[in-house]
């Protein structure tokens, strides 16, 4: 991949999807979302986009009731993507997620009542799965069997790093009633990450983007591809919307990682350029570069003005 500004290509691209809440029988979420067609469309725009991400990490409430031929039909839809894009597929528990059929159906594993967590390798990045989920309810929490396990697992760095993914954010939130199913015992899991390779966590739950840090590392919250938690609701509310649906491109620099929210919409394209003129500036050198496409009375930018002030007409 060509260099265009001062930072080298990402070092690893992956993707980052949350709460599918796929019901069994095929049956619309709440009588009204198409959960598969939404989730069917996210993944072809990822695959459309040639990104090829190396890994597809899925942050739980992948069945809305943990039925196992829900988990089946997620399964049938989501891996033939994953192969075509040559990914690594990374399911997480949510807390509508119930882990013995979690376990036989996604993981392929023995049926299991144990926490689901798991380590991934993805070429030098280390990516570990936490169940944050707690039987029979909705907020989470991780054991202190679980974090004696995850401070073992971070005793010896990755060779780039560590991410870690798991389904309720360590994080507050900005819709008020979502405090009451938030991750409980948050300053634990600080102390088990505090210096040590972990340069990000991934989350869902609150089913609307949203970023912060935790113990000074950044959070990054996907927005849930089956319905939007509206955040601009009046206060006391708590609004489910079918909008804004969306997904997380994730990537990773020596230096920094940079989380992209990618809206989940066959939108109609209004500006932008061709691969082709990408090809071209690629072929300049970083000064001609500079010129061609930030320089204001370059021919790109009088163009693009040009086209801007015929489509006011």
């Amino acid at each position: 991949m060509i260099q265009l500004g001062q930072h080298a290509p990402a070092k690893h691209v992956i993707a980052h999807i949350s709460d599918t809440h796929f019901l069994g029988g095929g049956k619309r979420l709440y009588g009204a979302l198409d959960t598969d067609a939404t989730l069917a469309r996210a993944l072809e725009q990822l695959e459309r986009s040639g990104m090829r991400p190396e890994a597809v990490v899925v942050t739980g409430d992948l069945a809305d009731l943990g039925e196992p031929d829900a988990y089946e039909r997620l399964r049938d839809l989501v891996e033939p993507a994953i192969e075509r894009m040559g990914s690594q597929l990374i399911w997480v528990m949510g807390n509508h997620d119930e882990r013995e059929p979690f376990s036989s159906v996604l993981l392929r594993a023995e049926p299991s009542l144990e926490p689901q967590d798991r380590v991934y390798n993805v070429n030098g990045l280390r990516i570990i799965a936490l169940d944050s989920t707690v039987p029979g309810y909705h907020h989470g929490e991780l054991t202190d069997a679980q974090l004696d396990w995850l401070r073992a697992e971070l005793a010896t760095p990755a060779p780039d790093g560590t991410i870690l993914a798991l389904h309720h954010p360590p994080l507050p939130s900005s819709v008020e009633i979502m405090a009451i199913i938030e991750l409980y015992d948050q300053p634990k899991l600080a102390d088990v990450i505090r210096g040590t390779d972990v340069r990000g966590i991934l989350a869902g739950h609150y089913h609307y983007s949203s970023f912060g840090t935790f113990a000074g590392f950044p959070v990054s919250v996907a927005g849930a591809t089956c319905y939007t938690i509206d955040v601009s609701a009046d206060p006391g509310n708590l609004r489910g919307v079918d909008g804004s649906q969306s997904v997380n491109v994730v990537h990773f620099f020596d230096d920094t990682v940079v989380h992209s929210i990618v809206p989940i919409a066959d939108a109609p394209q209004v500006a932008g350029f061709s691969g082709v003129v990408l090809d071209a500036l690629a072929e300049l050198s970083p000064e001609e570069r500079r010129e061609a496409f930030s320089n204001k009375l370059s021919t790109f930018n009088v163009a693009d003005s040009d086209a801007s002030a015929r489509s006011d007409d």
